[in-house]
């Protein structure tokens, strides 16, 4: 066996087990009983500790040295370029570091569930304190050059750095602020009485869900829709996609959109190249391009005209009697407000950046200070006052209503913001090539578009990093002008007003 088929060779092993690991975590997210916790943690911390000791196994730093001098085609390159990257990362951390993380998040997942259920934050404190202080130490053994968070940020999209990111959020809370305040003092949003007055049965919006993925081309024979405290797309490869979304029936918006956002990842899941399965080149590039998979379909098709217009009939069959008097116009305009919200996942498109903003904003002071943890949920209110003007009443509705810090994810946040960015570049591209494409959502077509990412994007795996495969998609390295674009006309539309 040469070199290279040694590395794809340990790279399957590899992936064989993280893929089982994906597995338990899917089912523990979703139907695993309350008590198998303990147990299910000593599963996730043995598989956890058995791929970075295969991971961390000095041979293949033998193979990658043996092979960088090697002429390699493009994806014998990548894969090579991404097998390095993952062993220094975890050459870095010791197998009873990474073994004890992993039960911690474990351990930590259940905490913060109960906590956001009772909203009592004291119940989730303890586990949060001990995975921002292993955070802390692993920011240690990663290294980086200026900020910690840099170590973090680097982790879920290469070459993210603060550096990058503060220029970024800053522009557009400069373009987003002024906007939202100009909204407000018009206060010409749409009356919405027939969404509050009304109930929203659970059945019709699981059926909403179903046909409009279905539209939008996930494969449910190779994936399946549920439901989870927290809306996520999981599974270990294309032939096995999971999403789940959440469902109120007082507001049923959440979930449409919701089931949107993660068909979006799940048909980038399912688009991934399977002649290149296993391989470390056969991955999803990044997560600011999986997000930008998600947002676009959520947002830039989901809300819409087009998409208000050929959806409007399933709402009417799904939820009887509820759609009287209504036209997809005003459909359109009620998924489109634009007001500040306590809640990330169901902000609007306007202010979402700074829903990221804000958490981006904590996590660089949790990592670079030394802040206590009793601090946060105040902090975590207190931003949500300057950048929004709201605050929120529990703190259900404030520090817990995300999963990520439980799972140990920081640093994840940004590449929404990303996602948004990279989203509105892709389909201004799409649309030059994609005749009539406003005609065909209008008409449920949704098949060019999901070719062209498939083409695009799905299919090229992770053979470029994510600014080389946008610009390889677009003709332009990743830039925030589109989006403000986008922004721009949508706000014009539907207030008058130019961003």
């Amino acid at each position: 066996m040469d070199y290279y088929q040694e590395l794809l060779f340990r790279m399957r092993e590899i992936e064989i087990a993280s893929q089982i690991r994906s597995i338990l975590s899917w089912d523990q997210e979703v139907i695993m009983p309350k008590n198998g916790a303990e147990s299910r943690a000593d599963h996730l911390a043995w598989l956890s500790k058995t791929i970075h000791k295969k991971v961390t196994d000095p041979k293949i730093g033998e193979i990658i040295s043996e092979l960088e001098s090697d002429k390699l085609d493009e994806i014998q390159s990548a894969n090579l370029r991404i097998t390095k990257k993952m062993y220094q990362r975890a050459t870095c951390l010791p197998p009873d570091f990474v073994e004890k993380f992993a039960r911690l998040q474990s351990q930590a997942h259940h905490s913060w569930a109960e906590a956001r259920e009772k909203d009592d934050f004291e119940i989730f404190k303890q586990d949060f304190q001990k995975i921002l202080q292993m955070t802390r130490q692993k920011t240690e053994y990663l290294g980086y050059e200026k900020s910690p968070y840099d170590a973090l940020l680097d982790q879920y999209e290469t070459g993210l750095t603060v550096t990058r990111l503060d220029p970024l959020f800053d522009g557009l809370r400069n373009e987003i602020s002024p906007m939202i305040k100009e909204i407000s003092s018009q206060g010409k949003n749409p009356n919405l009485e027939w969404l509050r007055d009304s109930n929203w049965p659970k059945r019709g919006q699981e059926m909403l869900s179903q046909e409009v993925s279905e539209a939008i081309g996930f494969n449910f024979e190779s994936g399946r829709r549920d439901s989870s405290v927290h809306p996520f797309c999981g599974g270990p490869n294309p032939n096995d996609v999971r999403w789940t979304t959440r469902y109120d029936e007082s507001e049923p918006f959440g979930s449409l959109f919701g089931s949107m956002h993660e068909t979006g990842h799940g048909t980038y899941e399912q688009g991934r190249p399977s002649e290149l399965a296993f391989q470390p080149v056969g991955k999803a590039c990044g997560l600011g391009i999986h997000e930008s998979q998600s947002r676009l379909w959520e947002n830039q098709i989901g809300r819409s005209i087009e998409f208000c217009e050929w959806v409007f009939p399933l709402w009417e069959r799904c939820f009887p009697g509820n759609m009287e008097g209504l036209t997809p116009k005003l459909l359109w305009r009620a998924v489109n407000i634009m007001q500040p919200s306590l809640i990330r996942t169901e902000s609007d498109e306007a202010t979402y950046n700074l829903h990221i903003m804000i958490r981006y904003e904590i996590e660089k002071i949790m990592i670079e200070d030394d802040i206590e943890v009793d601090q946060i949920p105040d902090l975590w209110d207190s931003l949500y006052q300057k950048y929004l003007g709201i605050t929120p009443p529990n703190r259900k509705l404030g520090v817990l209503q995300d999963i990520h810090w439980c799972m140990g994810a920081i640093g994840y946040f940004p590449t929404y913001t990303l996602g948004n960015l990279y989203a509105a570049q892709l389909l201004e591209a799409a649309k030059k090539e994609i005749q009539d494409h406003d005609e065909k959502i209008r008409t449920g077509n949704f098949s060019p578009l999901l070719n062209w990412m498939r083409r695009n994007i799905h299919s090229k795996g992770s053979i470029l990093e994510p600014a080389e495969l946008i610009e390889d998609a677009t003709g332009s390295p990743p830039s925030p002008d589109p989006f403000v674009r986008y922004l721009s006309d949508k706000t014009s539309d539907l207030y008058g007003i130019n961003a």
